[in-house]
């Protein structure tokens, strides 16, 4: 797992680990990052499941409670078998679009 800082927003890469490794250790982690917006870059591995994405849902719903972004960058996944409460983009540019977007829509109150 490799950690990035950009500003507020920490990314995680992974390239070798299996996806249920992975939350495990963001888990594990979490408390280092709870403060910022979060994207897990996953292009690196090969083919995912719905099933795969769904291990993400708690981590998703905790820090979108918190007020803060969790985005998966994956183009390795049909976006419309993805639920509704994780949310997942093709690139990388497109995440920092995506939280910059959720960051104008909690400071308007929606």
């Amino acid at each position: 797992m490799i950690l990035d800082q950009n500003g507020n927003t920490s990314i995680i890469t992974q390239e070798k680990v299996t996806v249920i490794e992975l939350v495990k250790k963001i888990q594990a982690l979490y408390p280092k990052f709870k403060n910022n917006n979060i994207i897990v870059a996953l292009n690196t591995l090969g083919s995912f499941t719905k099933a795969d994405i769904v291990e993400f849902l708690e981590l998703s719903k905790t820090h979108k409670a918190a007020k803060q972004s969790f985005v998966i960058v994956t183009n390795k996944i049909d976006l419309d078998l993805v639920p509704e409460e994780i949310s997942v983009v093709p690139t990388i540019e497109e995440a920092y679009d995506f939280i910059e977007m959720e960051d104008m829509e909690r400071d308007l109150g929606f």
